[in-house]
């Protein structure tokens, strides 16, 4: 899997985020910033990034480190 589609499927499940995603085609790092996540714990917040990559989490994307921020703490 690649990163464009990574982020487009974050931004599918998350609208109105900011998506920046960079990885070697197993493993990646996301930024996302959202006013999706404000009041949300980052549990929540990370629940809501992997809602949005479904099944993908489970195989074709083995390792995902995120950072899940509000437009006021990015």
């Amino acid at each position: 899997m690649d990163t464009e589609t990574i982020r487009q499927m974050i931004l599918t499940g998350v609208p109105d985020s900011q998506v920046v995603v960079e990885g070697d085609g197993t493993h990646f790092e996301a930024t996302i910033i959202s006013p999706a996540f404000a009041g949300q714990p980052l549990v929540k917040r990370h629940q809501m990034v992997y809602a949005a990559l479904g099944d993908s989490m489970r195989s074709a994307i083995h390792a995902l480190s995120m950072r899940t921020l509000t437009p006021e703490e990015a």
